[in-house]
């Protein structure tokens, strides 16, 4: 079996345990072979390091070569993801020289003491649950005066550190809620901070993300583009996925996880009924709906949304 062949080579020699291989873990190392794939299921376990996933290609992807991870693309039928980072490099270039800077007018939340001026801001951000180690965490402020005087700034910065564009959110009850910055939104947004190794929550709002943990990518209110910087990198990483939007936003979630599926990313959809957003829940609520979210069956997804659609 050629798939086999490949984990062989890069795991080395493995024994059979009824329909699993066992292989000595490439994470852990640990001196048995306790690292479980089942090739013909796709996915893997160590039973030292609970490490596990539903995309083997994520262990090719990491401990293998490109030579190796294109053999086994092509076997899996994925040959057009190899040409993806190259089918828009272009658009990488084209934002690459251009910098946001935060207004003149922030000032920073993070540090021990703070003026007078901000007790309206930071009594906000405790009403939505914003503690000081998510205002730290976050890189979090406010503007006192200026074009966007009276809101929450949170920053997001590049791979590089810069920033790249920012949330501008009233605190004193301005009837425009948000203010965008004259600035692309084809970002992602605290790429630096981002591990692409582990599981990714994407949510639509700043604020939803905040409450969702760290390693959570708001969307800014628009769908996944599949040319998108942040669809690339899923792509590319073979990232899994928890989509949590607004329960009311069915139709584009329906959309980012067809589309994500179409190029094999794990995908699971967690239950968000009963809040109007992942903002209004608790951190624990969170954490809670995401251990019990819905695999996404990439055979049966559309079937089953479809059979939902109409009441079946």
């Amino acid at each position: 079996m050629e798939k086999l062949k490949i984990l062989k080579d890069i795991l080395g020699r493995g024994f059979n345990s009824n329909e699993e291989m066992l292989f000595y873990c490439p994470y852990c190392k640990h001196h048995k072979k306790k690292f479980s794939v089942n090739v013909d299921k796709g996915c893997y376990k160590c039973w030292i390091c609970d490490i596990h996933g539903r995309s083997i290609r994520r262990v090719i992807r990491r401990f293998g070569d490109y030579t190796q991870l294109r053999e086994w693309d092509k076997l899996d039928g994925r040959a057009d993801i190899l040409q993806f980072d190259e089918m828009f490099s272009e658009v990488k270039k084209e934002f690459s020289n251009k910098r946001l800077t935060l207004p003149e007018e922030f000032a920073t939340l993070t540090g021990r003491s703070q003026p007078l001026s901000s007790i309206k801001a930071m009594n906000y951000l405790e009403n939505r649950g914003i503690t000081k180690e998510d205002i730290i965490r976050w890189k979090i402020g406010f503007c006192t005066r200026g074009q966007f005087e009276g809101r929450i700034i949170v920053p997001s910065f590049d791979e590089e550190g810069y920033v790249n564009y920012f949330i501008a959110r009233s605190f004193t009850g301005d009837w425009r809620k948000y203010m965008n910055p004259s600035a692309t939104k084809d970002v992602v947004f605290n790429h630096l901070f981002i591990d692409w190794d582990s599981d990714l929550s994407l949510v639509e709002g700043v604020f939803d993300a905040i409450k969702a943990g760290p390693n959570s990518v708001p969307l800014l209110g628009s769908t996944l583009r599949e040319e998108s910087k942040l669809f690339q990198e899923i792509v590319k990483n073979d990232t899994p996925v928890f989509v949590a939007l607004d329960i009311d936003a069915e139709k584009k979630a329906f959309s980012i996880i067809s589309k994500l599926v179409s190029y094999g990313v794990e995908v699971y959809k967690i239950d968000t009924s009963g809040f109007q957003d992942v903002g209004e829940m608790s951190k624990q609520e969170y954490q809670e709906r995401k251990e019990n979210a819905e695999f996404v069956n990439p055979d049966t997804f559309k079937i089953e949304h479809s059979l939902n659609s109409i009441g079946v």
